[in-house]
């Protein structure tokens, strides 16, 4: 930046390049390059001339050169940046030629007129008309540049703007309260008000005193006015409220007659000052004395609301804070006297009322002539029985209204006060009441005799009757009941004749009750809870005849019969036993105790579980042997079998044995073995086990086994054993082969026999010499060994003849060696000649039979060999025979014909291929015999 350079203009490039345009211009104006200066500014970048400006001021440039740069760009010249500048370097007014010349061509910039303003506030050339004319500055701006200079211009620059914050903070900091006030009450912005009057404002106090002494007297606003009072109001300052509206309303001003002001004058002492709200009252008239008045008494101000309700001719309210406030009938009634307006003697007569001083209500109703609360006045004077008042009431009710309620009050009334004959003479005139329901009240209030008369005369025959029964006049209320034929009322008039023991006319209302099946029930319990059974068997009795009898009334009739009359229930059950409610009567001999007709009824009702178990639990009087065989027979529950057999054997044990073969079919056979074995009584039910052995049942089987080895009946026994085979075999067997009598043993060898123990029965028939027994053992044993053993027995015993018998008992299973062998080393051979010669005989047929066989084999082979020779010779032939069939081979002129020409097709029409040598059956023909 030190040389001299001939050309400025790449310095000046690179300078604008890299923001180094203070450095450029200095350099420039110290060298004396002031065209380069211009140069620049007018034609490479007029934006940043204000840097270029602010330097020149630096160098303390002229301020002519100055001003000719600046209208030599003129509009391409940005404004605020070159404000800043000079107004940092306190030079502004270099500028007011520029910023004039851009005004005069319509600028609205607000740079511009910011600048503007300031030049003309520093040269005080009359700026309050500026700031108040021009419409294009910027007012925090200005009035932030006119705080230091002249706070009232920040004030007039901030109220122009509507700077609030700012407005406040200047008037504040420099105490220009009064411009303050009047600023805000102008304003009428209710957060600015806030504002102003938060309780953290130091200033409040000085602001509120300049409202109320400046601001709002000079206003003329009513919404000023209202937007001040309403600020303080939400402020809650009441009394600082107070305090301007005395200002504004008791001081002659603009507002002095103010509607809305008075009513918030009075209405803010009332809230903040109440000492003060009875000389507003007396003082102001223009207010709204219905709405003031209200809320007076909210605020428990009755005295002050009092006289304002009376200000203003509003009587009634005057006279409902008397009475429901001040709480003075006293004074309420004197007003009434006073003004005797049908109103207020209303509201007295309703107070007097609500106190339960009912005459004189009455008496104050009637002054105000009023019929509109005749429903209160009837219910206060029922409850506080002053009828004859109440009639005077109702009488002069009726003259205005036509009122249901009121003619059945009238009539009540007269009631109570015994006025039957005014009763009678008014139901005969013109009315609206509601007979019925007067005549229920005066049965409920037990007046009958006026009940009487209104039911009679509406031909309510129901209630007639039951008021008739209240009156004692029971064959009336029968008579009554029977025009009425209701059950409702025929219950009533019947029970009435009940407690009154008028059976006879009780017996006529209950005939027409027990016809009907809800209603015999409730009958029967009256009758029975007052102790009168016999009149009640009587009137179900005479019910049984009655064409509409239902089964209700014979089964009622049984369960009385049950509990009262037990002699005549079997009878009543066996006759109308199809017309029972058998269920209920159940229950009743079930509670009564009556098994035998239990019993009964149970069977009539298909309960055989439960007939069965009535009769064994009460036996006694219930058990008859051939109704319990039917019943048993049919009972569902197999249980109630084995009870019956417990029951049987421990009550009845001759007839065990007919009740088993009733329910032989259906018992569990062993069950019964068992239960008659653990009570030890087996040999009870003997015929029984006999009677069903038949099934075949183990325990069955060996009970009846061990009752025969008991009663040594060998024969039975015997029988049993070969018969029915489903018992312990092995068990009786070994019981059996130690018992004294031979039979028994030659049973146990029998049962040996029969379980395949060969050798044991074996042995045990040779200990017993039953030598006939072991030979039939070994021959249906099959077994050669015990056989040829037995004969060798036979030998040792020298049973010569047993010798011979075994071999032809074992004749199958003895070899005949060994017996020729035993017999010639034994010489026995006499006894065993006669099986040599039927086993010799035996052999001799076989061998016969054996030889035949043969021949006739061979024969058969013969013919079998013949038959294929045959087919042989015919397979040859036909083989002979297929040459002269085929056709001759190609080339060959000669040659037998072909077979076609002897009558037969040739080969090849048969389907078939041409044959070489080899049997037929290889092509798959059959053989020649089959052609």
């Amino acid at each position: 930046m030190e040389a001299k350079l001939p050309d400025a203009r790449p310095l000046i490039n690179v300078c604008d390049r890299f923001g180094f345009v203070p450095d450029l211009t200095h350099y420039l104006y110290t060298n004396n390059m002031l065209r380069y200066i211009e140069g620049y500014v007018q034609k490479v970048n007029p934006g940043n001339a204000p840097l270029v400006v602010g330097q020149l001021l630096d160098d303390e440039c002229p301020e002519d050169f100055i001003k000719g740069l600046i209208l030599s760009v003129r509009s391409l010249l940005p404004v605020e940046p070159l404000v800043d500048e000079c107004e940092k370097r306190n030079r502004l007014r270099l500028l007011t030629q520029f910023l004039e010349h851009l005004v005069s061509e319509g600028s609205q910039d607000v740079h511009v007129h910011n600048a503007l303003g300031k030049i003309i506030i520093d040269s005080n050339n009359n700026p309050e008309h500026f700031l108040t004319t021009n419409p294009f500055y910027d007012s925090r701006v200005v009035g932030k540049y006119c705080e230091k200079r002249d706070p009232t211009l920040a004030v007039v620059a901030y109220r122009r703007g509507q700077c609030d914050e700012e407005l406040i903070n200047v008037t504040n900091k420099n105490s220009l309260f009064k411009l303050q006030a009047r600023y805000v009450v102008e304003r009428m912005d209710g957060d600015l008000w806030d504002k102003v009057l938060q309780p953290d404002n130091e200033y409040r106090r000085q602001f509120i005193d300049q409202v109320v002494s400046t601001a709002l007297p000079e206003s003329k606003s009513p919404e000023q006015v209202s937007a001040a009072v309403k600020a303080f109001m939400t402020a809650d300052l009441p009394h600082e409220l107070i305090e301007l509206l005395e200002k504004i309303v008791l001081q002659n001003s603009a507002f002095s007659g103010n509607f809305n002001l008075q009513n918030l004058l009075i209405l803010t002492a009332i809230k903040a000052d109440s000492s003060r709200v009875m000389d507003y009252v007396n003082r102001l008239d223009n207010f709204d004395g219905p709405a003031v008045g209200e809320v007076a008494v909210e605020a428990q101000l009755y005295e002050e609301a009092f006289a304002i309700f009376k200000k203003f001719n509003l009587n009634v309210q005057a006279v409902d804070v008397l009475l429901d406030n001040i709480r003075s009938i006293e004074r309420a009634e004197e007003f009434a006297f006073r003004v005797e307006e049908d109103a207020v003697w209303s509201q007295v007569a309703k107070a007097q009322l609500r106190e339960g001083l009912v005459s004189e209500a009455i008496e104050s109703f009637i002054r105000a002539d009023d019929v509109t609360h005749f429903l209160d006045v009837i219910r206060a004077a029922e409850e506080a029985n002053v009828y004859h008042d109440l009639v005077k009431y109702l009488l002069m009710v009726r003259q205005k209204a036509r009122e249901p309620k009121v003619d059945s009050e009238l009539i009540f009334a007269y009631a109570k006060i015994d006025r039957l004959s005014d009763i009678e003479e008014f139901i005969l005139m013109p009315n609206v009441a509601n007979l019925q329901n007067v005549g229920d009240r005066l049965y409920d209030e037990e007046l009958y005799e006026a009940a009487k008369i209104i039911y009679a005369f509406i031909s309510n025959w129901a209630k007639l009757a039951v008021t008739l029964v209240k009156l004692k006049q029971f064959q009336g209320a029968v008579d009554a009941a029977r025009k009425a034929n209701s059950a409702k009322t025929w219950k009533e008039v019947c029970f009435a004749c009940v407690d009154a023991e008028e059976f006879r006319l009780a017996q006529i209302c209950g005939l027409n009750i027990i016809i009907q099946v809800d209603d015999l029930e409730e009958v029967s319990e009256y009758y029975q809870n007052r102790g009168c059974f016999s009149e009640l068997i009587s009137l179900m009795e005479s019910g049984l005849g009655l064409e509409r009898a239902h089964m209700g009334i014979f089964t009622e009739l049984g369960v009385l019969y049950a509990r009262y009359r037990p002699e005549k229930l079997m009878e009543h059950i066996k006759l109308f036993s199809t017309r029972l409610n058998i269920p209920k009567l159940i229950r009743a001999c079930d509670e009564q105790q009556h098994w035998k007709e239990l019993t009964y009824l149970y069977i009539q009702y298909d309960e055989f579980d439960n007939a069965a178990t009535t009769i064994m639990n009460h036996s006694p009087d219930a058990w008859d042997h051939m109704q319990f065989k039917d019943v048993c027979v049919k009972v569902a529950n197999v249980e109630i079998y084995y009870k019956a057999v417990h029951f049987y054997l421990q009550e009845h044990p001759d007839l065990i044995n007919d009740l088993l073969n009733v329910l032989a079919l259906r018992l569990d056979h062993t069950r019964v073995v068992d239960i008659m074995r653990k009570a030890g009584q087996l040999h009870l039910v003997k015929p029984y086990m006999v009677a069903v052995q038949s099934n075949n049942v183990s325990a069955v089987n060996e009970a009846l086994n061990e009752l025969y080895v008991e009663e040594e009946d060998y024969e039975r026994l015997r029988e049993s054993v070969d018969m029915h085979d489903n018992f312990d075999q092995i068990g009786l067997a070994q019981k059996l082969e130690k018992h004294e009598l031979l039979e028994m043993r030659r049973i146990a060898a029998y049962i040996y026999k029969k379980a395949g123990r060969w050798k044991q029965s074996i042995a045990l028939s040779k200990k017993d010499n039953m030598y006939k027994d072991c030979m039939e053992t070994c021959s249906q044993s099959g077994d050669r060994e015990l056989s040829e053993d037995l004969l060798v027995y036979f030998i040792e015993q020298g049973k010569k003849e047993c010798f011979a018998s075994c071999l032809f008992i074992c004749y199958d299973l003895i070899r005949a060696d060994v017996a020729l062998e035993l017999a010639w080393t034994n010489n026995m051979l006499d006894f065993a000649f006669p099986y040599l010669l039927q086993f010799i005989r035996e052999y001799t047929n076989k061998v016969d039979d054996l030889v035949k066989d043969r021949i006739e084999s061979q024969k058969e082979e013969k013919a079998k060999e013949n038959e294929e020779k045959e087919l042989v010779a015919q397979q040859n032939m036909y083989a002979q025979l297929l040459p002269l069939a085929l056709p001759a081979p190609p080339g060959m002129m000669g040659g037998p014909p072909p077979m076609g020409g002897m009558g037969m097709p040739p080969m090849g029409g048969m389907g078939m291929p041409p044959m070489g040598p080899g049997p037929m059956p290889a092509y798959g023909m059959p053989p020649m015999g089959s052609y």
